[in-house]
């Protein structure tokens, strides 16, 4: 089998007059966890289910564990695990009995799913938990049950679209956490959110989309250095002034993005932007120093923030 796993050449999905994804490129090697980071609409999971064999795309090449999609949609499922946006366990299950019926979907036997079950419940965290009906779980319990329902095949690769969406912090690195022990086990993730902490922690690389097309490929760090400065400063005049204060703080630093909520001030040194802004007579309400991430990469690419 070849390195790369995906591969996706010209993809375009169109719905109607409306283009949901615009040409893209890009290719997926064995073993790596690579990220879709963009805002909602920008065509990550339009690209999802193409190359999960569930939707057929417009035009260009797709191709998954070496074969197509739309000829090979049900050879290629059997070999993917799938963690949508939203749960759909069946709540009024136990733990238990969502793993073995999932599993018997898949058409696996008794004896293979049984001997899977309490691996896949330690590796969730769920071992006190498996006689539990799901409708009494949290939603990060939830979440991890999904992820280890999905594994019941013993996949190659793993499809996650937005898989901490609506959890807590402590759910969402527990869930980080998962992950990294599936990457390290030599699985494939591919996975999409609009959370930019999230796409540095977990992915080698990634793509930044927006409106269906491709702004930037490249490992986190590597984009981050190239598209912004060292650090960010955040300021905040309140009372809907950010606007106009934004013009004296121009002279200040190299690049400034002026949001609804504050101006964030991208430069070298903040510490020393700060304090000439104090020295000039500007006081804002609140202020914060901070490294770039990649919604500053985002922002310097598409002018708006990842989350809107």
């Amino acid at each position: 089998m070849s390195e790369n796993l995906i591969e996706v050449r010209g993809l375009t999905k169109k719905y109607g007059d409306f283009l949901a994804v615009d040409g893209i490129d890009f290719i997926v090697q064995k073993s790596e966890s690579f990220g879709l980071l963009g805002p909602n609409g920008a065509g990550k999971s339009t690209t999802m289910r193409i190359i999960a064999a569930t939707s057929q795309r417009t035009s260009g090449e797709v191709s998954v564990l070496g074969k197509d999609p739309e000829i090979q949609g049900p050879q290629i499922r059997a070999h993917l695990g799938v963690v949508p946006q939203q749960d759909n366990l069946d709540t009024q299950l136990t733990v238990t009995e969502n793993l073995y019926i999932y599993g018997r979907y898949f058409g696996l036997s008794k004896k293979f799913i049984n001997s899977k079950i309490s691996d896949l419940l330690e590796f969730a965290q769920l071992e006190e938990k498996r006689d539990t009906k799901v409708e009494a779980l949290s939603g990060g319990m939830k979440r991890r049950l999904t992820i280890a329902r999905s594994l019941v095949s013993e996949p190659d690769i793993l499809i996650l679209d937005e898989p901490t969406t609506g959890l807590d912090p402590q759910a969402r690195h527990i869930l980080w956490d998962r992950l990294f022990r599936l990457k390290e086990d030599g699985i494939t993730l591919l996975l999409t959110t609009h959370y930019m902490d999230e796409a540095e922690q977990l992915c080698d690389r990634l793509i930044v989309m927006d409106k269906g097309r491709i702004m930037a490929e490249g490992n986190p760090a590597a984009l981050i250095k190239k598209y912004s400065t060292k650090e960010v400063l955040e300021v905040r005049f309140g009372s809907n002034r950010n606007a106009v204060m934004a013009p004296a703080m121009r002279e200040l630093c190299e690049r400034i993005e002026v949001l609804p909520d504050r101006i964030l001030l991208y430069t070298e040194n903040a510490e020393t932007v700060l304090e000439n802004i104090v020295a000039a007579g500007h006081h804002p309400n609140t202020s914060l120093v901070r490294r770039t991430s990649l919604e500053d990469v985002f922002l310097r690419l598409t002018g708006r923030s990842l989350i809107e």
